[in-house]
């Protein structure tokens, strides 16, 4: 029998010197700190810019506390003097109590809402499910009329409503509406359609139900972050709308609260700055509150919508 020699095997040399690595524990706790830094930092940044860019609107507010003499002399938020009158002045200043101004916008608003719903979702469920003829050229005609100006559109539908003796009613407001002219929208509730399953459809109708009673009791269900999506953006940009107003509304009865504001301005005389502050704020606070409690909802539609 022959000896077989074991081979040792030694560690290699350790390097001189301190280990200056520091422990698992250390280093965690090192990136947590670097990481709480960095969050700390980019909260304080956003906060900076959203104060910038709400100081126009707590200025205005802030103004409309303070007299006519006093509201361009001061820039700070600060209030030295408490003018609350420019609100009870305000909303009698005009020919109508501004109430009625305020009224006059939610018709408008109401009827604009309605109108978008029933016509885009309509329009929407044809585009996503129905099979016809001249398809891909009407969505394709759709998306046109989302790039076409306002400014290019209003002679033609000034001169068709005034042949109709529309101008001077909330009709031109209201009446288009209902016939799925807003093309976002449109969009909008297309992309969110095509993404609901179509064997949910193929099962309704093996249950004998019709295009009518899909988009009724299936359809419209599924489709609540949409609608809740476009029924904001229509309050908000039905509210805040002055151009398609002034041109068709002309007698100061039936002025909307956009339209009204521009009464305190006298370019021939002494304006009411105060009364036109304050009844901005009071213009301001629909459209807030819409916006506060419609936002999951805006989020929702916009997120499941785009994601489709």
């Amino acid at each position: 029998m022959t000896d077989q020699s074991t081979s040792i095997r030694t560690a290699p040399p350790r390097p001189s010197g301190r280990d200056y690595s520091l422990p698992r524990d250390t280093a965690r706790a090192a990136m947590l700190r670097r990481q709480r830094i960095s969050s700390i930092g980019k909260h304080t940044l956003l906060i900076v810019l959203s104060l910038i860019m709400l100081y126009p609107v707590l200025w205005m507010v802030a103004s409309s506390l303070r007299p006519d003499g006093y509201i361009f002399n001061n820039p700070s938020l600060v209030l030295d003097t408490f003018a609350y009158k420019n609100y009870t002045n305000g909303w009698g200043a005009l020919q109508q109590p501004f109430g009625t101004y305020l009224l006059n916008s939610a018709i408008v608003v109401v009827g604009a809402i309605l109108g978008n719903l029933i016509s885009c979702s309509l329009a929407a469920y044809a585009f996503a499910r129905l099979r016809f003829r001249f398809k891909r050229l009407a969505f394709g005609a759709m998306l046109v009329t989302m790039m076409l100006p306002i400014q290019v559109l209003i002679i033609p539908q000034y001169v068709i409503y005034a042949q109709m003796g529309w101008i001077n009613t909330f009709l031109p407001l209201i009446v288009p509406k209902f016939l799925a002219t807003d093309g976002f929208f449109i969009f909008l509730m297309v992309q969110f359609i095509r993404g609901i399953p179509r064997e949910l459809d193929e099962a309704a109708r093996i249950d004998g139900a019709g295009h009518a009673r899909i988009f009724l009791q299936m359809m419209l269900p599924l489709m609540k972050p949409a609608l809740a999506t476009a029924a904001i953006f229509t309050f908000i940009w039905t509210w805040n709308d002055f151009f398609s107003q002034l041109i068709f509304v002309t007698e100061p009865d039936k002025y909307t609260s956009s339209v009204a504001l521009r009464q305190f301005i006298d370019p021939t005389g002494q304006s009411d700055f105060g009364g036109l502050f304050a009844m901005s704020v009071v213009t301001l606070v629909p459209v807030f509150l819409a916006f506060l409690f419609g936002q999951r909802f805006l989020l929702r539609g916009i997120a499941t919508s785009g994601g489709k």
